[in-house]
């Protein structure tokens, strides 16, 4: 009986710290795996060198399970080591090999707190999205970080690297470990405070927390303030390690680092879990890579082990939330059963149902119909302020470069360059109407055009399969996603970050690193040449904007969109289909993706890695300078072309000026924060 009595404590210990205890058995398998595969048993060295290719990672996921814990996320984590690591590539002496490692250490460290600071602001103060706060600071950091150094390069003092990559102990501590063994007792000591309670506590309800008088407006500014911090360090690390500044080098490490998070056992959505766990984490993610390299697996593998293992995780953990498999059993016949169509509402005559859902026909019908504007005027007020910007950026290029207004080259121009974006905004506006948010969308565009490419060869022929098959690609992504999301339950932000790194991993492995093949003259007459002054692309966007209004605005798929994107348990009690419909608007954004690949393939002739990487915040810029709500419910496809217009002609200007070109993802980032601070909801 006393032995029942005291396994007890035992047994919640475990169940509480259940994501750290399976994370630390599955390092200490693979680290096995490691020895068994390797050339002779793991050495002080070999633990040393897989401790410094994991640290930058794990001081990276310590930061961002803070936030998540929060019920945050943060997008812009890689962007801000990328700026620390170039500020101090570009800030030290190449001659001093002797430099201060306490100086430069908080140099990094101020820098990761200081943008962490103005994402808090954003964020706990104003109360805006943290996705669409983040991922608009990431492009703004990126920018900064290329007007600061905009190729690789620069000088990292030696000291730096001996101090960071040495022993703190001397043949029994690396000192990596060592620092990450601090920043874990400085988390310890934090939990056991006030504000550590009260991260937990916002993270599992912000409402209940604030009942009960916890600041959550400070809670959540420090909470991105400490984060940052974790960055500056991760930056810090990195620039040890590699000696020289690159602006690119925390672009990988997003994918990673959520991944790393999720497979610590810290759940998504916050309120559960820690950062030990992924620091755990982000070693298992080394180690997988590092087996993949000892067995000679290319290395493009990496993104598509890294994605794989995010989407595995977050699975198994929304899985494990009951005890026993047959809970498991019955939490997922529910989750299907709720896919259903189904109550009150629903089960009304069709008549009724119909007037259920459209009670504003039945008040035209029993009184005066209201006028254009007193219909539209929402729509109106939230759409009109694009449209007047993009006339006053008309009239400054006009000013300023001339030969504008009346030249209908600049028109057609105009036209072609936004016809990128005007289809992406039907896709990724359709998705952010549901409320969720399509991050997938670079590597759809690139892998769609590289297998267009490499499959049309400059052959029209071939582009009347090349084309289709493309395009059901597409259509195929779209589907991956929005059932990963729709039945297995995964956070859209989640589901389509991971689709991004699988996909870039499949592109990597097609084109081997190198794309090859080219447009065919058909598909390059249709975006460069010319119908009397018109590019033949303008007459097929005419006609795609008629298409994409009448598909939001006058078919029952739309006004579907609307219903779901206002409440989703209202949706369902209307008789909407809700998870056909999410899964059918993914497939919709995907395919609108893959089409702007075919495009760009055939706008500069040959398809290349990373061309769709400049499409992503445009894509959701666009959208919300129109005027639809980020959180979904909200916008009108005219508002959202209105964006597109605005950004291409401030694009197109920005081109004709001497600005750098890293201005523009600093400017994109600026207007998208404006336009939602300016068109939020003013009841949030």
């Amino acid at each position: 009986m006393s032995m029942a009595v005291s396994a007890a404590p035992a047994r919640r210990f475990l169940a509480q710290h259940r994501g750290v205890a399976v994370a630390a058995v599955v390092f200490l398998i693979l680290l096995a795996v490691v020895d068994l595969i390797s050339a002779g048993p793991l050495s002080y060295f070999d633990i040393s060198f897989l401790a410094s290719g994991g640290a930058t990672s794990a001081l990276a996921a310590i930061g961002q399970t803070i936030v998540i814990l929060s019920g945050g996320f943060d997008l812009s984590a890689g962007a801000v080591i990328s700026l620390v690591n170039v500020v101090l590539a570009q800030s030290m002496d190449p001659a001093d090999m002797e430099a201060s490692i306490m100086l430069w250490t908080a140099v990094g460290i101020g820098i990761g707190m200081a943008t962490g600071a103005v994402n808090g602001f954003f964020i706990a103060v104003l109360r805006l999205q943290p996705i669409v706060v983040t991922l608009s600071t990431m492009f703004i950091i990126q920018g900064v970080t290329l007007l600061i150094m905009d190729k690789p390069g620069g000088f990292v003092s030696p000291s730096l690297g001996t101090f960071y990559l040495g022993d703190a102990i001397t043949g029994y501590l690396p000192m990596p470990i060592a620092v990450i063994g601090v920043v874990l007792l400085l988390w310890a000591w934090l939990k056991n405070t006030r504000l550590g309670t009260a991260i937990y506590a916002v993270g599992s309800d912000m409402e209940a927390a604030t009942a009960v008088g916890v600041s959550t407006v400070l809670t959540r500014f420090l909470v991105y303030v400490i984060a940052g911090g974790c960055y500056g360090l991760a930056g810090v690390f990195i620039s040890a390690q590699t000696g020289s500044g690159d602006p690119l080098v925390g672009n990988p490490l997003l994918l990673s680092m959520f991944a790393a998070v999720v497979v610590g056992g810290t759940r998504l959505g916050g309120g559960r879990g820690g950062p030990l766990g992924s620091a755990i984490g982000a070693f298992v993610l080394m180690i997988v890579v590092n087996i993949l390299l000892v067995l000679n697996i290319s290395a493009y593998y990496s993104t598509i082990a890294e994605a794989a293992i995010l989407l595995l995780a977050v699975l198994a953990g929304s899985i494990s939330e009951s005890s026993t498999l047959a809970q498991q059993l019955r939490a997922l016949k529910t989750r299907l059963q709720a896919r259903r169509a189904g109550t009150l509402v629903s089960q009304l005559p069709q008549q009724d149902r119909r007037l259920a859902l459209a009670p504003s026909t039945k008040a035209i019908a029993l009184g005066t119909p209201p006028s254009f504007l007193t219909r539209n005027a929402e729509t109106l007020r939230y759409a009109l302020p694009a449209y007047i910007c993009f006339v006053l950026v008309v009239l400054v290029t006009q000013f300023w470069l001339g030969n504008t207004v009346l030249n209908p080259g600049y028109w057609n121009s105009l036209i072609v360059l936004s016809s990128f974006l005007a289809i992406l905004a039907l896709g990724q506006g359709t998705v952010i109407l549901t409320g969720g948010l399509d991050l997938s969308v670079p590597w759809t565009i690139g892998l769609c055009g590289i297998i267009l490419a490499g499959m049309v060869k400059g052959s029209d022929a071939a582009l009347l399969y090349a084309l289709p098959a493309v395009l059901l690609l597409a259509c195929l992504i779209g589907l991956i996603n929005g059932l990963g999301i729709v039945f297995l339950g995964l956070s859209p932000i989640v589901m389509t970050l991971a689709t991004n790194g699988l996909l870039q991993g499949v592109a990597l492995l097609y084109s081997n690193g190198t794309p090859d093949g080219f447009s065919s003259p058909m598909l390059r007459w249709f975006m460069t040449g010319r119908i009397w002054i018109f590019t033949p692309v303008v007459l097929f966007m005419v006609a795609f904007v008629v298409f994409a209004v009448a598909l939001l605005g006058r078919t029952a798929f739309g006004r579907r969109i609307y219903g779901i994107g206002n409440g989703v348990r209202a949706a369902q009690l209307s008789g909407i289909a809700v998870g056909r419909h999410l899964v059918l608007v993914y497939v919709l954004s995907s395919l609108c993706a893959g089409l702007v690949g075919v495009l760009l393939t055939g706008f500069s002739g040959q398809a290349s890695l990373g061309m769709g990487d400049d499409y992503l915040l445009p894509s959701i810029a666009v959208v919300v300078v129109g005027g639809a709500l980020i959180t979904g419910g909200r916008g009108h496809y005219l508002g959202m072309l209105g964006g597109v217009l605005l950004l291409t002609a401030l694009q197109t200007f920005l081109a004709g000026t001497t600005l750098p070109y890293a201005t523009r993802a600093i400017l994109f980032g600026l207007v998208v924060l404006g336009a939602v601070i300016a068109l939020r909801d003013r009841r949030s």
